[in-house]
């Protein structure tokens, strides 16, 4: 994986934004039926420390989708 990939996670409900500083530098938008965390991640442990984040918030994990930086 490249560095710095592009990341889009999918979670069922509103995220209150509150938690946005959970996830740093990453855009955090809710449609009131789902919220999406995206931007740039680093590697795959700071992906997986994304994902850890949303299972200790709770939260109804939809999609993980990954966007090639071509």
């Amino acid at each position: 994986m490249a560095l710095n990939s592009r990341y889009e996670i999918r979670v069922k409900g509103t995220l209150d934004g509150r938690w946005t500083a959970w996830f740093e530098d990453l855009q955090v938008i809710s449609d009131g039926g789902e919220t999406v965390i995206a931007g740039p991640v680093a590697d795959q442990a700071a992906l997986h420390g994304l994902l850890t984040k949303v299972r200790d918030l709770g939260l109804f994990l939809i999609s993980v989708r990954h966007f090639d930086p071509d």
